[in-house]
């Protein structure tokens, strides 16, 4: 039998966010401490829809291969799709396989290929996404949908306010995302909404060998730490 919807009152919102307060304070703590002791990682992004036969979930398997080989852990969101291909390279390459969950109505399931002792749950998107934002070393973005680009665009504006320090956003699939980088060229930056140095945060590839390039000459002579 359905539940009919239960409609909150303005005062049972407000004693509710109250509580809900110290469950937000819990996950960040936990996060920390945990996130703090894993190392430099890079995170991987992309659709959780995205087939286990299909060219960019292998295409995930072989970066984060190439990655973990390189030194770094992988972060993913932990479920499905090109989440599950990134953590399993870096299972197989013998790396860091790291796990940042959340419950979703219709995509989310934990996969396999997490470290067992890397496994996080949220349940607030906001604060699964500081810790993408302050524990990776840098970001790959595979072709996804709107939580991807989410996570793309969040990462842009907080390096672009200095709100962050500035690491690799390194968009994967050049068919994919032309579309969307001729769009902000031609019409963002076109119209005086963005700098044309902002163009530089972005890198666009096709390979496993460049994702890697990227990240070891962006890091040459630099410090790998928290982002902030």
């Amino acid at each position: 039998m359905r539940k009919e919807q239960h409609f909150k009152g303005w005062n049972e919102i407000k004693t509710n966010d109250s509580w809900a307060i110290f469950k937000i304070m819990g996950e960040f703590v936990s996060g920390f401490e945990k996130m703090s002791e894993i190392g430099p990682c890079v995170s991987i992004f992309g659709s959780a829809r995205t087939k286990e036969n299909s060219p960019f979930y292998n295409l995930s398997v072989k970066i984060a291969k190439h990655i973990a080989e390189a030194g770094y852990g992988v972060i993913t969101g932990g479920g499905p799709g090109i989440m599950e291909a990134g953590n399993r390279g870096a299972h197989l390459a013998g790396g860091t396989s790291v796990g940042l969950n959340i419950d979703l109505p219709f995509e989310q399931h934990d996969n396999p290929y997490i470290d067992r002792d890397k496994s996080l749950d949220f349940d607030y998107f906001f604060v699964r996404k500081v810790m993408f934002v302050k524990y990776s070393q840098g970001f790959v973005v595979m072709p996804g949908g709107f939580g991807t680009l989410d996570e793309l665009f969040e990462a842009i504006t907080l390096i672009q306010t200095n709100k962050i320090e500035k690491f690799p956003i390194i968009l994967v699939g050049t068919k994919f995302w032309s579309g969307l980088i001729d769009w902000i060229k031609d019409t963002m930056l076109e119209a005086g909404n963005i700098s044309p140095k902002d163009l530089d945060l972005i890198k666009l590839v096709d390979t496993e060998g460049e994702v890697v390039d990227i990240l070891d000459s962006f890091y040459k002579g630099r410090s790998l730490s928290p982002n902030f």
